[in-house]
């Protein structure tokens, strides 16, 4: 169902990228619900029931309704979890949540519209050891890589290339610290500090160090490809460029046509209109592939470099893109 009908916003209340699009769409016209897998059940109510072969119903917040019949697409932009009355028991709680995913979100994701990303594709699209096969399948340069909990074989996997090594997490992992936010980055391993016991308690992600020139933030929308060198201006930043977002410079750029097949081609191989790719390219000219966000953020880039990325997901969401 595209062409007619409102985009339902899935979203937290703070997401400046996301606001990027409310305001593209706002300003085609085109009706919006946003809301936030949070307000389920306080604050956001449901009321669905099928006839035939279609759900029909409502959502209502308290500030507007949406009829289920009528969304034509779902933007799914990392909405928090739905929060439950604070004087249910903890087990009572933890069954809310589980028939609120299985409940709310099943009902979501069987409303006939298109998705930007895709809810059960976009989840398997997250696991690390998925991306770097496809990628690698699919024509990408990958950096070699050990997934393990063994010490020693990290101690092997480091000797073998003579080098230093890169620990990053499988997944974000963010939270709080002497009432501080923290969140882990990617960082560089000290070999002569391998085997370290700490590498048993769970799977960890080793890779090669891939030397920099700079780093390439890719965002594909449904076959249109929008490119940004990110030139860090710290040391922090040079390791992982997330964790310093202020010191860094963009400059717009294009893809080596093999590479940008690849990046369409994963795509495609993923099941997914949109992604968020990172790249290293060498002092010598080598795209090498890191990962792919299937909800990254882009508003940064655009905000910094004028590419139309909004643009492209709006012609997407409102059923005119390619």
């Amino acid at each position: 169902m595209t062409g007619a009908g409102q985009v339902l916003i899935l979203a937290g209340r703070f997401d400046p990228t996301c606001d990027l699009v409310v305001e593209e769409l706002n300003r085609r016209a085109v009706p919006v619900f946003r809301a936030d897998m949070a307000e389920f059940p306080l604050r956001l109510t449901l009321a669905a029931s099928l006839s035939g072969n279609h759900w029909h119903g409502t959502l209502n917040n308290d500030r507007r309704t949406l009829n289920l019949a009528s969304v034509r697409s779902v933007y799914y932009r990392r909405p928090t979890r739905p929060k439950f009355s604070e004087q249910m028991t903890a087990a009572a709680r933890k069954v809310a949540e589980t028939e609120a995913r299985w409940g709310f979100g099943g009902l979501l994701t069987a409303l006939p519209c298109r998705w930007l990303p895709p809810p059960g594709r976009a989840a398997d699209a997250e696991y690390k050891p998925l991306q770097l096969r496809v990628a690698a399948d699919v024509g990408l340069s990958v950096p070699r890589t050990l997934i393990t909990n063994d010490p020693d074989a990290a101690k092997d996997f480091a000797d073998s290339f003579g080098g230093p090594l890169m620990y990053k997490p499988f997944f974000h992992v963010r939270g709080t610290v002497h009432g501080r936010t923290a969140a882990v980055y990617a960082s560089i391993v000290d070999p002569d500090g391998l085997p370290h016991a700490d590498i048993a308690t769970t799977a960890h992600m080793f890779q090669e160090w891939v030397p920099k020139a700079y780093e390439v933030r890719v965002t594909a929308v449904d076959g249109r490809i929008f490119a940004a060198e990110i030139h860090a201006g710290s040391d922090a930043g040079h390791i992982d460029w997330r964790s310093d977002y202020d010191s860094h410079t963009y400059t717009v750029c294009d893809l080596p046509p093999e590479t940008a097949a690849g990046v369409l081609r994963m795509l495609d191989r993923l099941g997914l209109p949109y992604g968020a790719f990172d790249f290293v390219v060498t002092p010598d000219g080598e795209w090498r592939f890191l990962e792919v966000n299937p909800s990254g953020q882009y508003g940064f880039i655009e905000q910094a470099t004028g590419l139309p990325i909004t643009a492209a997901i709006c012609d997407y969401l409102e059923g005119t893109g390619q």
